[in-house]
């Protein structure tokens, strides 16, 4: 999926997706109730899963460059 982005492009992800998992933290503060909570749960995890694999995309990236 993201193996065409840049170092660059890949900072900016990260950086978005980090944004994303802190409100959908704090909207689930805010919520209450099992189906707000179940929600708020699955995205939290996908946005995790999300940020995890381009993390790794971006360290594989940094050690082909030479940058870390």
């Amino acid at each position: 999926m993201t193996g065409s982005l840049s170092l660059p492009e890949l900072q900016d992800r990260i950086a978005i997706l980090r944004d994303n998992i802190r409100q959908l933290v704090e909207q689930a503060a805010a919520q209450s109730g099992a189906a707000d909570e179940d929600l708020a749960a699955d995205r939290l995890a996908a946005q995790t899963a999300e940020l995890e694999k381009l993390e790794a995309e971006r360290d594989a990236l940094q050690k082909k460059l030479g940058l870390s």
